[in-house]
């Protein structure tokens, strides 16, 4: 089977597509063929080893795939076999034409959404909601959403505007981009840097939701309420210095918090709870999903640099 892996770390020029045996699915796992496979921001972290966590070269990238389950291993029920499943493939094995997952780890698709759209929300979507549940957003609170032109980011805003907040402010790189982020529920739009956004935006936020993290991190901490609560949801801009909890002591009486979130950290059937009612609404049109473009596997490359210069709104996803 085709499958892109990193020969060598950096830039996107580092991964090939090779051929590789397919794999078997061992005991509690199925075998799927993919039909979409999602490009996301972690992705491109481990290519660019700002997470080594121990990948050699040789990875086969990959978190998150949807198709049909072709076989399952000992001790899964065999009723799986032909169903369209959306699947977390854990940090590995997703850029390829078959997938193999735990069955835990997968969830059957509602008939009104495509593997595409699942790929967009799958790992995303749980991302954005029980993030903002970190960030104890209520009605009426006013949040910042970092990085909100990704797949967490767009879902988080459109969760955050449901939810009754009183504002929900977004940090983008173009006007464009801005006003496709108040389509789906912004309500100012701030540059880069957190400026802008017109004389009624707010000073201060309750929550900050950010995706980005990178050395401007403390610069957006200074923007918190007292009280206020400050999650870390990716680093897709790289580390934040390595002083940055300085900022937090410096402001020590405004009783500010800081919390990294990783979905890892959430029971399995909480998140699979979550999933499942967001593909629901999803394919009722009451979340929605943007794919930014569909590539085949063997243009992981350009894919990758797209993500790099920062090009992509929402998500890329790639097919075999």
């Amino acid at each position: 089977m085709k499958a892109v892996v990193i020969r060598k770390f950096g830039s996107p020029e580092g991964l090939e597509v090779i051929d590789l045996p397919a794999p078997v699915p061992a005991p509690g796992q199925v075998l799927i063929a993919t039909e979409a496979i999602g490009v996301g921001g972690v992705d491109a972290v481990i290519r660019r080893r700002t997470l080594a966590h121990g990948f050699q070269e040789g990875h086969l990238l990959g978190s998150e795939v949807a198709g049909s389950v072709t076989a399952v291993g000992e001790g899964v029920d065999a009723s799986w076999t032909g169903r369209r499943v959306w699947a977390f493939t854990g940090l590995s094995g997703g850029y390829a034409e078959q997938a193999v997952a735990a069955v835990e780890d997968i969830l059957p698709l509602p008939d009104d959404l495509t593997c595409a759209d699942a790929v967009t929300l799958g790992g995303s979507g749980v991302a954005a909601h029980f993030a903002l549940d970190r960030a104890g957003l209520t009605p009426g609170t006013t949040l910042l959403v970092r990085g909100a032109a990704g797949s967490i980011g767009i879902t988080a805003v459109q969760l955050a505007a449901r939810s009754g907040a009183d504002a929900v402010a977004v940090t983008t790189s173009s006007a464009e981009r801005g006003a496709r982020l108040r389509d789906l529920g912004a309500t100012h739009v701030l540059d880069r840097s957190g400026q802008g956004g017109g004389p009624d935006a707010p000073s201060g936020f309750d929550a900050v939701i950010d995706i980005v993290g990178g050395p401007q991190l403390p610069l957006f901490l200074d923007r918190l309420n007292p009280n206020g609560r400050y999650v870390a949801v990716g680093i897709v801009g790289g580390q934040p210095p390595a002083d940055f909890g300085m900022r937090l002591m410096e402001n020590f009486r405004r009783s500010l918090s800081l919390a990294t979130f990783s979905s890892d950290a959430v029971p399995g059937p909480d998140r699979q709870a979550v999933r499942s009612s967001q593909f629901s609404d999803a394919a009722r049109g009451k979340l929605r999903t943007v794919v930014h473009e569909v590539l085949p596997l063997d243009q992981a490359v350009p894919a990758h640099r797209k993500m790099d210069a920062g090009e992509v709104f929402g998500r890329i996803v790639m097919t075999p």
